[in-house]
């Protein structure tokens, strides 16, 4: 008798101590039906600028996210933003910017313990900015005139973002993420976008 109680208080206390699994976690919290906001600050960076030296220059600016969860592990949102700093490309006298751009995703969220998600999401953007180059005679910068004026110059590309999300307060999450914004099929300018930010679901 005293092994039987034994037996089972030691298979009661195994099952308490347990680590919850994803799928609990999910169905505890259940996310179909809510909608969030969010509001990141963004980094931007530009890559193989330049025809020849394949230059990389930074700038930065803020993204604006609107969202709903289509099931507990499915999500569509919009995002809109635009750049505060643009980007000096180094062995030039050009400067990039984003003046705005808008976004479209369809992702996928899993958790990975209670308080914390990874998530992918794929759609397409539209960019709106401008390349300024100072000194265009000047023979340095022969590789980067095609990049002055209108920037850039295919203004729809696809996009993707991979990310983070930590649960600091209840329905808040702390997230981080990184993936492209465009790429530029006329000058092969790719602009890759890492943000990280604060995220209400309601």
């Amino acid at each position: 008798m005293n092994q039987v109680v034994r037996t089972s208080l030691l298979a009661a206390l195994i099952a308490a101590t347990m680590p919850t699994s994803p799928t609990a976690t999910a169905q505890e919290k259940a996310r179909e039906d809510m909608h969030y906001v969010g509001m990141l600050a963004t980094a931007f960076n530009h890559r193989t600028v330049g025809e020849l030296t394949n230059e990389t220059g930074w700038g930065s600016g803020g993204t604006l996210i609107v969202g709903g969860h289509i099931t507990d592990f499915f999500h569509a949102e919009l995002r809109a933003g635009g750049g505060f700093k643009d980007a000096d490309i180094p062995e030039s006298d050009l400067t990039l910017s984003i003046d705005y751009f808008a976004s479209w995703y369809l992702g996928m969220h899993y958790p990975i313990t209670d308080s914390a998600d990874i998530y992918g999401q794929f759609g397409f953007s539209y960019i709106n900015g401008e390349g300024r180059l100072m000194n265009a005679e000047d023979s340095r910068n022969a590789q980067f005139r095609d990049l002055e004026g209108e920037f850039p110059g295919s203004s729809f590309s696809i996009s993707w973002v991979a990310g983070l999300d930590f649960e600091v307060l209840d329905n808040t999450y702390l997230v981080f993420e990184g993936g492209k914004l465009f790429e530029d099929t006329g000058t092969n300018v790719n602009t890759f976008q890492f943000s990280g930010g604060l995220r209400y679901e309601f």
